[in-house]
């Protein structure tokens, strides 16, 4: 069972930058596919966002509309970590960000314009607040 713990969160001036990472431990990250997800306030857990996802094969990436040109997901091997870039950062992108893998190794996830990219999650991380404010 993979164990996910998150950092880099904060809080930053709108226009700013942050890189959240996600260090796993417990086995490869690479053989699943991972994401980013985040929660805003006032919202639940099952309205969660899927702000970007990578399938297990790394060959196919997605990004929610609200943060196309502003977040990169990547997922570095060697370290058993994955990140998410965040530039240009909006006060719209408060929130909880979380980090979450699929269930099975070799799996993908779906995209749904409602929601953003979802999979048959597995493991999540604790989460870490990103505050936008001036």
């Amino acid at each position: 069972q993979l164990q996910l713990v998150e950092s880099g969160g904060g809080l930053v001036q709108p226009g700013g930058s942050l890189r959240l990472s996600c260090a796993a431990s417990g086995d490869s990250l690479k053989d699943y596919a991972i994401g980013w997800f985040r929660q805003a306030p006032g919202k639940t857990g099952k309205e969660r966002e899927g702000v970007s996802c990578i399938n297990s094969s790394g060959d196919s990436t997605s990004y929610a509309d609200s943060v196309k040109g502003r977040f990169t997901i990547s997922r570095d091997n060697a370290e058993n970590t994955m990140y998410l870039e965040m530039n240009n950062l909006k006060p719209e992108d408060t929130a909880v960000y979380y980090c979450a893998t699929s269930s099975r190794k070799g799996s993908s996830y779906y995209y749904d314009r409602a929601v953003g990219c979802v999979m048959d999650f597995g493991s999540w991380g604790q989460g870490t607040q990103v505050t936008v404010s001036s």
